[in-house]
């Protein structure tokens, strides 16, 4: 027999009844080749390329061979050439790959080139062009085809694949010692112990990361707490001296013990996504996914595949299925950033996905459900927004079942220095430089400060210290001058109130030091006449025996 004269009719066998399937005599099983694909994408992502590659080349090793020996079995070769030429066309004709019309043998000088690779197919869908040839299963496949007839092993790789973009995918057979070194590392993922060693290789560089990340951890531990006094050490990543953040953190552990939608408002940069990590991370769903969404941040039109996710051909540019953040974050939570610059159109979706605990992709007309905890947060006045009509009554009352407000920094100043040297410690370990402290004049200094930028501004400041500081400690000049120039802000903290005569006295002083002890630009800017800050400074015992000396030009 030829191989030309394989037809699929002939080969293929159906018995509906008792559920069997065989082809070329052996029985055979229908595989959708997108399923395959599934699998292909769940060994990379969970074992790794190496690992992935060497489980798929020895399955096509051992499917290829199999079905060498299968063909021998059910036909009479006129020779072994035809039965060599046999394994191409029973490939095609179960859908595998289509060989060029001019296409030699792999053993060839010339190679094979093929057309139609399943496998570069289903890599392209799931995974994207890729920088090398992907077509491992293929490539074991012929192999152990080739492998059984000759007597001995045979090796086919690729040089061109059509899952790397080429126009095809061209493969060469040929044995170990004809391959020679040019290609061993690549001929290892024949080797029955290999997948062995990319196991190793893959826990061991798991452990590597674990084992560096607990190092950094450890570090930046050790850093925080030598530079924070007593009383000072963050409580799970949030400093809480002030009386006003200690309410705010003991409000975020109590809720976070049910399954309640919080609600997160405050001004920007006051440390609002750090509070929704708070109540994640005290929470039943901690071991889970912590997904934050800026939904300001995304076009109306995208927002809603970004959150619900879209089925393949939704839209143009959706060439596959993709899950939305709501099933991302399944077991978890998820923090809808911004939620009230969320348009009316997708606030009536986002009010049913809450309501029902399920959505619906973009394109799809199933309902998947989800279980997932959400926290919004938002530096609008929601309330506001609803007496206006720019935001849903129902969706405002779904969000705030317990709202928790994170004051500004401005409101909380016992939280400022106690926060500098978090984030001082921070920047400097991150920034490599060895940076102790602050000193008393640049810690003033960020007292006098009414930060509108919040922690993030605060933050910020730190870096730019750290990075500018030519000692080991931050002084007032590493300070951006909006901060050096700031005066004293009166507060009343923990119940005490100063008398006005010190308050005034402060300032006074402050408003003078700005000025480099210029008396007569200090009157002007207070807007008082020199005699008046005379007197008062001499009240304050600065004045010296000379009256002039005091006065600038």
């Amino acid at each position: 027999m030829r191989a030309d004269d394989l037809d699929h009719k002939e080969l293929l066998e159906l018995h509906p009844e008792s559920g069997v399937i065989r082809f070329a005599g052996q029985r055979a099983i229908l595989l959708d080749a997108v399923a395959m694909g599934l699998l292909r994408k769940y060994l990379v992502e969970n074992f790794g390329l190496m690992a992935a590659r060497v489980v798929l080349t020895q399955f096509g090793f051992a499917h290829g061979w199999r079905m060498a020996e299968a063909l021998q079995t059910e036909f009479k070769w006129d020779d072994d050439d035809q039965w060599r030429r046999a394994g191409n066309r029973i490939h095609t004709l179960g859908g595998l790959f289509g060989v060029g019309s001019e296409s030699r043998d792999p053993l060839s000088k010339e190679g094979m080139m093929l057309l139609t690779s399943y496998e570069a197919e289903q890599h392209l869908l799931h995974f994207g062009r890729a920088d090398a040839p992907m077509c491992w299963t293929i490539c074991g496949l012929i192999s152990g085809y080739l492998s059984r007839i000759a007597g001995q092993e045979v090796f086919v790789l690729e040089d061109r694949c059509q899952g790397k973009g080429d126009a095809g995918c061209h493969l060469f057979g040929r044995t170990r010692e004809e391959w020679g070194d040019a290609r061993a590392e690549e001929l290892r993922f024949y080797d029955k112990n290999r997948l062995s060693d990319c196991l190793d290789v893959s826990i061991h560089r798991v452990t590597e990361t674990l084992k560096a990340a607990e190092r950094k951890i450890k570090e930046h531990r050790r850093a925080l707490v030598a530079v924070a006094q007593e009383g000072d050490e963050p409580i799970l990543g949030i400093v809480a001296k002030s009386l006003a953040m200690r309410q705010v953190v003991d409000l975020a552990r109590r809720v976070a013990k049910v399954d309640s939608t919080v609600l997160l408002t405050g001004e920007s940069g006051s440390g609002k996504e750090r509070v929704a990590r708070l109540v994640h991370e005290e929470s039943t769903r901690a071991a889970g996914p912590f997904i934050a969404v800026n939904c300001g941040a995304i076009a109306e039109t995208l927002l809603e595949s970004e959150l619900f996710g879209h089925a393949r051909g939704a839209f143009t540019g959706a060439t596959h299925d993709r899950p939305g953040l709501f099933e991302s974050a399944n077991g978890g939570t998820l923090l809808l950033d911004e939620v009230g610059e969320v348009s009316p159109g997708m606030q009536v979706k986002l009010l049913r996905a809450l309501q029902e605990r399920e959505i619906r992709r973009v394109g799809e007309n199933k309902n998947r459900k989800v279980d997932v905890r959400i926290i919004a947060a938002t530096n609008r006045d929601l309330a506001l927004g609803v007496m206006d009509g720019n935001f849903r009554q129902d969706l405002y009352y779904r969000l705030k079942v317990v709202e928790l407000h994170v004051p500004p920094l401005r409101e909380r100043r016992d939280d400022i220095l106690p926060l500098a040297r978090v984030l001082l410690a921070g920047s400097a370990l991150w920034m490599k430089r060895k940076i102790s402290g602050l000193t008393p004049a640049a810690a003033d200094q960020l007292l006098r400060h009414a930060w509108p930028g919040n922690v993030r501004e605060l933050e910020n400041v730190m870096e730019r210290a750290v990075a500018l500081s030519p000692g080991p400690r931050v002084e007032l000049e590493d300070l951006p001058e909006e901060i050096r120039r700031a005066c004293p802000i009166p507060v009343a903290l923990d119940g005490s109130v100063k008398p006005l005569e010190e308050v005034e006295k402060e300032y006074i002083l402050a408003a003078l030091a700005l000025n480099a002890g210029n008396q007569t630009r200090t009157a002007e800017q207070l807007q008082i006449g020199s005699a008046t800050l005379y007197r008062k400074l001499k009240s304050y015992g600065l004045i010296g025996s000379s009256r002039s000396a005091q006065h600038g030009s």
